[in-house]
């Protein structure tokens, strides 16, 4: 993991020390655990929502399993947009510290997730834990930004994001064993492992040294973040950055929520029965984490070569084009899988630009803002994304289709193409301090 810095003739690297190493992974693995987290529930939608909903007093009928389904996703996104909250906190009392809580936070109610004996206490436990899945993000980007040297930060940006991604393969390889013999149950116990990263962060991990320099200066206690966000010098760039990850979340949902729910409908029409459609959504799953990875590593030197915002706009393009061919084409084929699963590729790669905003978000703030901004920009597309997600849901049960809903979400980053020329590019600038 590095990338050369040229002297003369000569290709050197910053060396990265012990704190670096070891906060890169606590960081990673943390993240890791977290795309785990979230993929575990959409792969176990289904079975979780077909035993639940008649204890909540509702028929499990198709419709009802989608319709309750996006509930629970929306609540699950508000907890991700409450976790804007966690940004202030780490400008205030430090990364390492606000990161091992966010960890902490979603292990245990994901955990708790395995015992709900209605949906309202599975609701309840989604949106507590994703309150400590969206600070994850915010906390472990600020925190490799700020601690890696200069020449590495933007390749570990794009390194970490391939945590989340990874989290879909674990969460995936889960479904395929533990999932398929046990049930939904014993899908969700696993949450707790990320506890003992948490833990790891907790007594390895020190805090990034431009942080420390940072809350010692005089006068830096005094500042307000979130109210710092919306001034002359960030306002235009915080609401620029947050349409443009909100885009992006929606993107995150349609791809990787939906697609589960609609490999198991191509398998059984395929002719699939028993548990050939659960091995073949965690097939796909795996297919679209493999796509995203690699977009992820893609994105930096692209950035670098060709600036954030060019790079930004051909990995939204090729959204456009592949959420389109996937639901909107590849789905309702006769014999639909095998394109869906080719095309789900292309769709992962264009998933990486989540890699982009851990690179971009924290070069355009000052360090004593920029874990909040990165929180605050993350979080409001979560709730908009919650609409949206509950939007979906209705067209669902509506139409009764899954693949047309999912496709008109291609139109979100239309719109992020038409913003992105009025975003702040930052090409070839350092860190600020």
């Amino acid at each position: 993991m590095s990338i050369g810095v040229s002297t003369g003739a000569v290709s050197t690297k910053t060396k990265l020390n012990r704190h670096q190493i070891t906060g890169f992974w606590a960081s990673w693995f943390g993240w890791m655990l977290d795309g785990m987290d979230s993929v575990i529930y959409a792969l176990v939608l289904s079975p979780a929502m077909t035993e639940l909903l008649p204890k909540s007093g509702m028929q499990a009928t198709p419709g009802n399993v989608a319709f309750m389904g996006s509930i629970m996703f929306a609540l699950f996104l508000v907890g991700w947009g409450l976790s804007f909250l966690w940004g202030p906190v780490a400008d205030r009392f430090g990364r390492a510290k606000a990161l091992m809580l966010t960890i902490l936070m979603y292990a245990v109610f994901t955990f708790l997730s395995a015992f709900a004996q209605n949906i309202w206490e599975l609701a309840a436990f989604r949106l507590l834990a994703g309150v400590g899945i969206g600070g994850e993000w915010s906390m472990a980007g600020t925190f490799v930004s700020e601690s890696w040297p200069e020449d590495r930060r933007k390749m570990g940006a794009g390194y970490l994001q391939t945590g989340y991604y990874f989290g879909f393969f674990v969460a995936a390889a889960l479904n395929y064993t533990v999932g398929a013999s046990f049930g939904w149950r014993p899908m969700f116990m696993f949450g707790l492992v990320p506890a003992a990263v948490s833990f790891w962060v907790l007594f390895a991990v020190k805090e990034p040294e431009k942080w420390q320099k940072a809350v010692k200066q005089p006068g830096k206690a005094q500042v307000r973040p979130l109210r710092s966000l919306f001034s002359k010098e960030y306002a235009k760039r915080t609401w620029i950055n947050s349409i443009l990850l909100t885009v992006a979340i929606i993107g995150l949902w349609a791809g990787s929520v939906y697609e589960p729910t609609a490999i198991v409908n191509l398998a059984k029409h395929a002719g699939m029965a028993g548990a050939g459609p659960a091995h073949m959504s965690s097939l796909g799953t795996g297919i679209l984490s493999l796509g995203t990875i690699l977009g992820c590593v893609a994105l930096p030197p692209m950035a670098e070569r060709i600036g954030r915002k060019k790079a930004l706009a051909i990995y939204f393009a090729i959204m456009v084009v592949t959420i389109v061919l996937s639901f909107g084409w590849a789905y309702y084929l006769p014999h639909g899988l095998t394109p869906f699963l080719v095309i789900l590729f292309f769709l992962g790669f264009g998933g990486g630009n989540f890699a982009m905003f851990s690179l971009w978000l924290p070069e355009q703030y000052r360090t004593e803002v920029r874990a909040s901004a990165f929180a605050f920009c993350t979080s409001i597309g979560r709730f908009v994304g919650a609409i949206v997600t509950f939007v979906i849901g209705a067209m669902v049960k509506g139409m009764g289709t899954l693949g047309t809903p999912v496709a008109l979400t291609a139109i979100a980053f239309v719109i992020g193409l038409l913003v992105i020329p009025a975003a702040l590019e930052t090409k070839g600038e350092v860190l600020p301090d």
